[in-house]
């Protein structure tokens, strides 16, 4: 399974999910990709074995990914602040990969009927689901 994390800003979620995908799911084919240099080098420092920058990167990962795993700004053209370009949104949207995006209440985004949760508890639930996924194309 083709994984593709993709994370804008200083990266560190992005970080915080390559570091838990590979301890915790190390049979899969991860890849990172930040909006900018400095997501990048954060998921690279926690242990991605292959990473990108920028908006081509996105796409051609989403072309490729089974699953797509990041904040839901990634799907929002312009967020981020402005990180998240119109064509890196619609790759992430119209990919044929399955999606986990994470509520993060930020940049000007509220997802309603979503209670505000750590870190912690939306990694774990990330996870869950990760392993649902991966579980389901096993068999």
């Amino acid at each position: 399974m083709q994984v593709t994390v993709i994370d804008g800003q200083g990266g560190q979620l992005g970080a915080q999910l390559v570091r838990e995908i590979n301890a915790q799911l190390p049979q899969l084919t991860l890849t990172a990709v930040g909006t900018n240099a400095a997501a990048t080098a954060a998921m690279l420092k926690a242990g991605a074995k292959q990473a990108a920058t920028g908006e081509n990167p996105v796409i051609v990962a989403c072309r490729r990914a089974d699953i797509i795993i990041g904040p839901i700004g990634i799907v929002i053209a312009d967020a981020m602040l402005g990180e998240v370009t119109p064509k890196m949104a619609a790759a992430v949207g119209q990919s044929d990969a399955k999606r986990i995006l994470i509520p993060m209440n930020k940049c000007d985004t509220q997802i309603a009927g979503v209670p505000d949760m750590t870190t912690a508890a939306l990694m774990e639930d990330v996870l869950d689901r990760l392993r649902k996924l991966t579980e389901k194309n096993a068999d």
